[in-house]
């Protein structure tokens, strides 16, 4: 199956989202069809044996609606902003006087005798008719769409304003003609001011939205501007600018103090610092030196230097930030599921209730115009764009933010899911621990001082891969003890290496090794005993025959993991370790971080098993790894967490990916999580409380029993203010603290 996203235009409620997602399921070959009302986007999965785009963009546009197959169109600045802006203004224009000419006359005021209702009440209609009719063609968008979804049978929000507008215009009209025929009396029964002024509001309410629509989902703006569209690359001997897009893997790329990383790749010579704060969220600055790796879009902040390429266009970490982002901000949240059924019914319901009511209070009243007006106000405040608003601005926002702090989500199903975790399940290799061996001790016999015993252990181990000697050799250059190469060098697979170091005879390795060439270690001995009781690999160092100490190499803890696991506790969290180590390295890296819970000795493709036993149980589980052998349990879980250093396969197997590597972010998105959930909930309350309160009062139920009754007007800028104030009320996320 192929997945691919349109850019829709034409949606603006629920109703709408829904029409498009049944239109595009419709057509053949196409499996899933997802609507996210707030990205204005559809996402579909297809055969594409059977499935060609034009197929889709043809039933969508059946629909009442427009896909436009063009990424660059979805990602840019909404235009529909500044379309919006040009709408209002005109319409603005044309709506102030207009409501000053009606308000005078309702107020008592006196107009000009030419446009007075008391003595010219034909001048008085056509004026207002003059000023209506721009404000109606500048939102003929509204009767577009409204008619053809209407004629469909898929009637939307457009249908409701057009139906409410077109009724209040095309009987201001018909209120002209009599009074042209001599009927003054119809001076006070014109509606033109509540066509335009519907219009109008409702024109407001759209371009605030999408104004802060455009701010929820600038995240994925902000990340498409870091990648420079240009890269200096050597070809041929010579620097020569290139497309960025047009760099080939394994191509030296020279990138200057200032300037960004057009591509990911390792440092092959110069030093510098760089600013990866847009992935990592940290501020400091991260040194690069040969061998360190650069990510595209980070800033080169003071040296030249020149790197190879390794992942390029698409397959860039930033790139690939931005499609998790997309898919995130693209994917619906089970609690999104009861809206959509909702909506699907809802316009049809509401068009029925105004009928209704208006007949209703025609035939008890006699009053046209009262019934009129019912019938206008229940259709313009039902609109229900703040219920489909409410869950996919609240799922951008919250995905976005998490892609500030370096954690990034999926999609709206696991940001939901993640909350109601009862069991964390952490791997203990590259997860708990840094996955890195590094010396945590040393000690010295018979009379060696430390700088000694790893000068010489370095030196030995300096022509050797094995992940304990790069420990041994990180140790020295740390500490900034010198060492020379060997002069004569032999790997003992299994024992360690012998070696000759400034003309002195090394061996390095496990005490069989010393044992075997009557080496005497029983000064070290009980040290390393208990030494390896807590976890370590020992290194037993002689020198011509003479035993200097030992060694000890582990793999340390992250320094962040012991306060997360912390927080998770205190969270109400059940936390467990899982690892294929030994159950007594387990107990040691557990006892360390705070863990009770251990299953050790695990093989690769038990992990999976051991994360269905605790789903079986009831209990929702997080699992968090980096491996290729996590892969399997991240998939099995109810949301796999992967740390961002791990294999691609499991960054793809994950629901979240953490960038930063710290186990203080599986807390953060648990927060995230709450937070963004309960901002939805809040939101589908109020939007559900307005149309439960909104609807009766457009009925008339309060005139029932002497009360006001809803004008049109009230109404419009209500349903305005209600779709405004749920996209403000998803955009307090972007504040929150994590």
């Amino acid at each position: 199956m192929t997945e691919k996203s349109f850019a829709i235009e034409g949606m603006n409620c629920a109703s709408c989202a829904a029409h498009v997602e049944k239109a595009a399921a419709k057509v053949e070959g196409i499996t899933f069809a997802s609507v996210n009302l707030a990205t204005e986007r559809l996402t579909i999965s297809y055969d594409a044996r059977k499935t060609s785009m034009n197929q889709v963009i043809d039933a969508v546009s059946k629909a009442g609606y427009k896909a436009i197959d063009d990424e660059k169109e979805r990602l840019s600045a909404r235009p529909e902003t500044e379309r919006l802006r040009k709408r209002l203004i005109w319409s603005l224009a044309f709506t102030v006087p207009l409501l000053i000419i009606t308000m005078s006359s309702m107020a008592g005021a006196r107009l000009p005798g030419f446009i007075s209702p008391g003595t010219s009440p034909l001048n008085f209609a056509l004026l207002q008719l003059l000023l209506t009719l721009p404000v109606v063609i500048t939102g003929r968008s509204f009767y577009i769409t409204g008619t053809k979804t209407l004629l469909r049978g898929n009637p939307g929000m457009d249908t409701l304003v057009a139906m409410g507008t077109a009724a209040a215009f095309l009987y201001g009209i018909y209120a002209a003609i009599r009074i042209a025929g001599g009927d003054a009396h119809f001076a006070h029964s014109l509606y033109f001011e509540s066509a335009a002024t519907i219009i109008t509001l409702i024109t407001l309410g759209r371009f605030l939205e999408a104004r802060s629509k455009a701010k929820a989902g600038s995240a994925i703006r902000k990340l498409l501007s870091l990648a420079p569209p240009l890269a200096t690359v050597i070809r041929d001997g010579k620097e020569k600018t290139v497309p960025a897009s047009k760099v080939n893997v394994d191509e030296p790329v020279v990138v200057r103090p200032g300037e960004r990383f057009p591509t990911d790749g390792i440092v092959t010579s110069g030093t510098s610092s760089a600013d990866e704060s847009m992935l990592t969220g940290e501020s400091i600055p991260v040194e690069k030196t040969e061998g360190s790796e650069v990510t595209g879009g980070s800033i080169n902040l003071n040296g030249s230097v020149v790197y190879r390429a390794t992942r390029v266009g698409s397959e860039t970490t930033l790139a690939r930030i931005v499609k998790l982002m997309e898919e995130a901000q693209g994917s619906k949240a089970p609690i999104a599921r009861l809206a959509d059924k909702i909506s699907g019914i809802f316009v049809p319901v509401v068009m029925s209730l105004a009928f209704l009511a208006g007949v209703a209070w025609l035939i008890g009243t006699g009053d046209f115009q009262l019934a009129f007006t019912v019938l206008i106000s229940v259709l313009i405040i039902a609109c229900p764009c703040a219920l489909g608003l409410a869950t996919p601005v609240a799922v951008m926002v919250g995905t976005g933010r998490g892609a500030q702090q370096g954690i990034l989500i999926k999609g709206g199903e696991a940001l939901e899911t993640a909350r109601k975790a009862k069991v964390v399940v952490l791997d203990k290799t590259g997860t708990v621990t840094t996955g890195v061996p590094a010396v945590t001790n040393v000690i010295t016999v018979n009379g060696t001082d430390e700088k000694t015993l790893i000068s010489l252990a370095a030196g030995a181990e300096s022509r050797s891969e094995h992940p304990v000697a790069r420990a041994v050799t990180r140790h020295a250059e740390e500490k900034g003890y010198s060492y020379s190469g060997p002069g004569r060098f032999s790997a003992l697979p299994g024992y360690g290496v012998e070696a000759a170091v400034d003309g002195i005879h090394v061996l390095a390795g496990s005490r069989r090794l010393m044992a075997e060439r009557k080496v005497d270690t029983g000064e070290a001995d009980k040290t390393a005993d208990d030494l390896a009781a807590r976890g370590n690999t020992i290194m037993y160092v002689s020198a011509d025959g003479k035993c200097l100490g030992v060694i000890a190499v582990a793999d340390t803890i992250r320094t962040g993991s012991a306060p997360a696991i912390d927080e998770m506790k205190a969270m109400g969290l059940e936390v467990m370790m899982i690892t294929g180590d030994s159950i007594q390295t387990a107990k040691h890296i557990a006892a360390r971080a705070g863990i009770e819970s251990i299953v050790a000795g695990v093989l690769p493709g038990d992990k999976a098993a051991e994360i269905r036993k605790i789903r079986n149980s009831g209990k929702s589980v997080i699992m968090v790894g980096d491996g290729i052998n996590d892969a399997p349990a991240l998939a099995t879980a109810d949301v796999g967490i992967a740390i961002g250093s791990g294999t691609d396969v499991a960054i793809e197997a994950a629901d979240v990916v953490l960038i930063k590597n710290d186990l203080g972010d599986v807390v953060r998105t648990l927060k995230l999580s709450h937070y963004t959930i309960r901002n939805i909930k809040q939101n589908l309350f109020w939007a559900f409380f307005y149309n439960i309160l909104g609807i009766p009062v457009a009925m008339g139920l309060l005139h029932l029993f002497g009360g006001p009754l809803l004008n049109p007007m009230i109404a419009a800028a209500a349903m305005s203010f209600s779709s405004v104030s749920v996209v403000w009320n998803a955009l307090r996320l972007r504040n929150i603290k994590l």
